[in-house]
């Protein structure tokens, strides 16, 4: 993926909340998966 092309289209303040975004969806796959483990 081109990072520069997406920063200059979109602004920084985006990209940055996009990437945070994405990552807390996969923490909280991760935690929905644990709690269906506890059951």
């Amino acid at each position: 993926m081109e990072w520069v092309p997406l920063v200059s289209d979109v602004g920084f303040p985006a990209v940055i909340t996009f990437f945070l975004l994405h990552r807390m969806e996969r923490k909280l796959d991760d935690l929905i998966i644990s709690i269906r483990q506890l059951s």
